[in-house]
C-alpha cells in the first residue's frame, strides 16, 4: 500500500480512508457502517482501509493518534478528518459538504 496510497488519494474522486487496527473494538463496529456507506455512496466516493499497525509510516505521516480515524481526501489533501465511530448519515453529510 505504501507507494499506492498517495496515488489513490490524489485522484479527483474523493477518498474516505478508515485508519483502523485489528485489535480495536470500535473499528470492528465501524466496518459494517462503512460497507453500507460505500454501497449507498456508489461512485461518488472511494472507501479504503489502512491498518495502522501494518502501515505505520502512513499513520505517522497523517499523525493518526487513535483509531478509528476517518479522513476524507480530495486531490491528495485532507478535506475532513474525525476520530471515533460515525454513522452512515454522518458520513453521507461529510461527503456532501466536502466531496
Amino acid at each position: 500500500m505504501k507507494g499506492n496510497f498517495q496515488n489513490i488519494v490524489s485522484g479527483s474522486t474523493p477518498v474516505l480512508v478508515d485508519f483502523y487496527a485489528d485489535w480495536c473494538q470500535p473499528c470492528k463496529m465501524q466496518a459494517p457502517i462503512l460497507q453500507e456507506f460505500a454501497r449507498e455512496a456508489g461512485n461518488k466516493v472511494k472507501v479504503i482501509k489502512i491498518d495502522v499497525d501494518k502501515n505505520p509510516e502512513i499513520a505517522r505521516r497523517y499523525q493518526i493518534q487513535g483509531v478509528p480515524t476517518l479522513a476524507l481526501f480530495k486531490n491528495g489533501q485532507i478535506a475532513w478528518r474525525q476520530s471515533g465511530l460515525l454513522t452512515k448519515q454522518d458520513l453521507l453529510k461529510v461527503v456532501n459538504i466536502h466531496g
